[in-house]
């Protein structure tokens, strides 16, 4: 048996207690977010060695980002994992129910997955984020970090799993694999006998990889490549700060944008007014032909790859369309079914837009940063699902359970 069956057993065994476990569950999450608030000095110590490693290593300052950790965002992991424990329990919720001409009283009601897998990369605030999600949706959890945050997942896995077992929860409930050999990646994917669903968060190649190499059934969390267009109604001023807002708040997160569409009839009016926004924060604009004509020798000029890559980077793609269908056109080919937002004051086009953009988050006339688990009241999330089968959007509790069916008789037989 390989390390990682014997952590797969384990799993499988804590799983079996977690499907009866209750209040109980609610109890490790707080002992949870307990630790993390007492023991942030010693997660940050861990981060720093995470942080040093990767600017060694050439990281990115976006990834260097998505690394770091301080008391802020300490606290508010620990936030995210009381919130999980305040949220109802998602299991033994009846779905449904019937009694048939033969007496027979049938309901469908919610139950844990069982045991989950998670591989993403430089993100370590991901590691409480998933404990807490599986924990209280009932499902024990192996997590497979990337080696850019294997101290500080190391470091906050091991506060976890004390605190849960000190509350009376099997430590094995929580388990990461420390690993991080593209081996026990495949590994992973391939441990069918112990894990139930599979579920990559990262980058596209890691997604790829997921997809194309797993065993176990796996939900496909998604790559950003997300888009504004800007209607010929638009409020200009609307536009540019919501464009701001998506593109510079946070552009190393998935729901950031990487388009920018503009209608060709507000083109001239609005280009200048987005540009001067997010001249603030030195946005990198990569934009088709019509965009240089008005803003000038800033553009570079933009390739197909620009459109279609998720830069994560203060770094943008814009192109001026002719229409609303060439807008949607352009989404249609490019995007990654993500979140895409339309800025406008015509509500046929906004109706227009909304039933015919195909991704798991369409928005009117707000940021596309708002598609986000603890944004939409549920909570932390496990990621973002951009395929369509059971879990679509921010993946909260209840996109971690699976359900059965209970038959309740009298003595009936067939």
């Amino acid at each position: 048996m390989t390390q990682l069956e014997q952590m797969g057993a384990a799993a499988k065994k804590a799983a079996r207690f977690l499907m009866n476990a209750g209040a109980k569950k609610d109890e490790a999450l707080y002992a949870i977010a307990k630790a993390l608030r007492e023991n942030a000095a010693e997660i940050i110590a861990a981060n720093a060695v995470d942080l040093e490693n990767g600017k060694a290593a050439g990281l990115t300052d976006s990834l260097l980002d998505r690394l770091r950790l301080d008391e802020a965002r300490i606290e508010g992991m620990a936030q995210g994992v009381e919130q999980v424990a305040a949220l109802p329990d998602p299991i033994g919720r009846v779905l449904d129910g019937r009694t048939l001409k033969n007496g027979l009283k049938i309901e469908k009601v919610t139950v844990p997955m069982g045991v989950i897998g998670i591989i993403y990369e430089a993100r370590p605030n991901v590691t409480s984020d998933a404990a807490a999600l599986c924990l209280k949706a009932g499902s024990a959890v192996i997590l497979r970090g990337g080696k850019e945050a294997i101290h500080s997942n190391t470091a906050i896995m091991a506060l976890m799993r004390k605190a849960i077992a000190a509350v009376g929860c099997p430590e094995d409930c929580l388990a990461l694999v420390t690993d991080t050999t593209r081996q026990s990646a495949t590994e992973l994917m391939q441990l069918t006998e112990y894990l139930d669903v599979l579920i990559p968060r990262g980058g596209a190649g890691l997604i790829r990889s997921v997809v194309e190499n797993a065993k176990v059934p796996v939900i496909e969390t998604g790559v950003g490549n997300c888009h504004v267009y800007v209607d010929k109604s638009a409020d200009v001023e609307m536009a540019a700060n919501i464009i701001f807002n998506a593109k510079t708040s946070r552009p190393s997160v998935c729901n950031a944008i990487e388009t920018v569409l503009v209608h060709r009839d507000v083109a001239e009016k609005a280009l200048p007014v987005i540009k001067a926004a997010l001249d603030e924060k030195n946005v990198e604009i990569r934009g088709c032909a019509a965009t240089a004509a008005i803003l000038g020798d800033c553009v570079i000029p933009a390739t197909e790859d620009d459109y279609a890559k998720e830069f994560l980077d203060y770094i943008l793609a814009v192109k001026v369309v002719d229409d609303l269908d060439a807008a949607l056109d352009h989404i249609a080919k490019y995007s990654t079914g993500h979140s895409e937002s339309i800025i406008t004051a015509d509500y046929a086009a906004a109706e227009k837009f909304t039933a015919c953009v195909d991704s798991a988050a369409v928005y009117v006339n707000a940021s596309t940063r708002f598609t986000d688990g603890g944004e939409f009241g549920l909570g932390a999330e496990i990621g973002i699902s951009t395929q369509k089968l059971h879990a679509r959007g921010p993946m909260g509790l209840n996109e971690l359970t699976s359900m059965k069916f209970i038959i309740k008789g009298s003595g009936q037989i067939r």
